[in-house]
């Protein structure tokens, strides 16, 4: 060990990075992700944001920037520069919001549309791939467990937000 340098011993409460949670989470959905991505990135010019926000189009329909970002947990500069992008290529059409003036309403356009048709697929396949060793009860197991963290996150995060603005 170089000089100036201590070790930290291990005990039973010591972090072991390999077996911690949220680090096994963040590498499995980065290496995912990459994948994903370069998939998107090769054949339709899309970053993941970008799906992202065609996706969620795709499902629900015309949203605001800031219903996008509730929805896919992306912050506000991701959100505006995927649509900034979408917007130059056409994919995505925006539109003065009804009741907020401040906001605008975000849709597909019919090349928008198109390309989900063609992107949707594709990123079925990848799933159908990544997952083709699991049985089927152990993949919704997953999905139910990977909900049920993500809401005591979020309720985790309330807490503490509420705690830190205590005095």
């Amino acid at each position: 060990m170089p000089s100036g340098e201590a070790a930290i011993p291990h005990s039973p409460a010591t972090l072991k990075l390999d077996g911690y949670l949220p680090y096994r989470l963040s590498v499995a959905s980065n290496a995912v992700s990459r994948l994903i991505a370069r998939a998107y990135e090769d054949r339709f010019g899309l970053t993941i944001p970008q799906w992202r926000l065609i996706a969620v189009l795709a499902e629900d329909g015309p949203l605001t920037q800031h219903a996008i970002g509730s929805r896919t947990v992306m912050d506000k500069v991701t959100v505006s520069r995927a649509t900034q992008g979408l917007v130059k290529r056409s994919l995505v059409q925006r539109a003065p919001h009804d009741v907020d003036g401040r906001s605008h309403r975000l849709a597909l356009s019919k090349a928008g549309a198109r390309l989900y048709k063609e992107v949707a697929p594709v990123a079925l396949e990848y799933e159908a791939r990544l997952l083709q060793e699991f049985e089927p009860a152990a993949v919704a197991g997953l999905k139910q467990l990977l909900l049920h963290l993500e809401r005591i996150a979020a309720e985790l995060a309330a807490g503490d937000g509420a705690a830190a603005s205590a005095p």
